[in-house]
């Protein structure tokens, strides 16, 4: 759709899709369908390969990540590393000056620190999330044609145009881990991992054994294994004595948490005092107020909220949605 609406607004574009992993019969099917649908709309299509880059920026850091306890958010790095980063090095070399995608995000660049990042008016496939590490300098040579429509919109546009999308599964898993089985793919890689260690509460009681603390996440209730009155839930995890700490829901909410701000699209110094600020994909952005910090941004929330877990990607936003940068939340 995104292509269609270029040719629409006069643009003359180029198609290019990048592989990311090994060829297969799936990889083999979504190509000839590209193919397929540009050769119907006119358009030249370039297929290249990025395996050897995504594997560098992507999959190791992930697992990296992981081996040190984190809970990464791969997704957003490669926004920032490969879609608007070696990609778009890659078309520029085919003589495009623009990059155009499907995001529901919204660029202003009218405003103050243009290129302005905002919301898509699609909330429930928003991902401007996603997008909040990309910086000034890419997103100024990004287009998103698909920011004022919904993705309902989307496709009856498409069937009216003779189009159908050439997946029909939605996006929302991580495309390099089989299953989203996030575990089984870490049991696989070279990388050593953390073995098993001692389960506590607050207190330092001792209640039982993990198996790996790259195998839980901060907020976590399921698979624990531990028998108790109420549901138990992951608290913290320390990595330096490979200890995972655990605790009822009441011991669960924060009130801070700290982020090492990577992208700025707003100097931080023009923020407003409070600001809305998003710690997950799945959940609600909460009103909290940030100070520079000598890491970073210190974060505290107006309400106590479930935890920020450490390698997850927190976005800073306006009471308009706009994009006032993003970082990575650490201990």
């Amino acid at each position: 759709m995104a292509l269609c609406l270029l040719q629409e607004q006069g643009y003359d574009p180029v198609a290019v899709h990048a592989s990311f992993l090994g060829p297969g019969p799936e990889q083999q099917r979504l190509q000839e369908q590209l193919a397929g649908v540009c050769a119907q709309r006119g358009v030249v299509l370039h297929c290249i390969d990025l395996r050897e880059v995504f594997e560098q920026q992507v999959i190791h850091p992930f697992v990296q990540a992981y081996a040190r306890g984190a809970t990464p958010n791969p997704c957003a790095w490669c926004n920032r590393r490969i879609k608007f980063g070696r990609f778009m090095q890659e078309v520029q070399g085919l003589g495009a000056n623009l990059v155009a995608t499907g995001h529901y995000a919204t660029l202003h660049r009218d405003c103050r620190f243009s290129p302005g990042l905002y919301r898509g008016r699609d909330a429930g496939k928003d991902q401007s999330y996603f997008l909040a590490l990309v910086s000034r300098e890419q997103l100024e040579k990004a287009i998103f044609p698909l920011s004022g429509w919904r993705k309902d919109e989307v496709r009856a546009e498409l069937a009216r145009r003779g189009l159908s999308a050439v997946t029909a599964r939605e996006s929302q898993e991580i495309c390099f881990v089989p299953h989203n089985d996030y575990r089984s793919f870490l049991s696989v890689q070279a990388t050593p991992l953390p073995g098993p260690g001692k389960i506590v509460d607050s207190h330092g009681r001792f209640w039982g054994w993990h198996q790996g603390l790259h195998k839980y996440t901060v907020g976590q209730r399921r698979g624990l294994g531990i028998a108790y009155s109420e549901p138990l839930y992951v608290l913290n995890k320390d990595t330096i004595n490979n200890t995972l700490m655990v605790g009822p829901r009441s011991e669960l909410h924060v009130t801070s948490c700290q982020v090492r701000l990577i992208n700025a699209l707003v100097r931080v110094s023009s923020w407003p005092e409070q600001i809305w600020v998003q710690t997950n994909y799945r959940q609600q952005a909460g009103l909290a107020r940030v100070q520079e910090a000598e890491q970073g941004l210190a974060v505290t929330f107006d309400e106590p909220r479930f935890p920020a877990a450490p390698g997850q990607i927190a976005v800073f936003y306006s009471q308009q949605g706009r994009v006032l940068g993003g970082g990575e939340i650490h201990d």
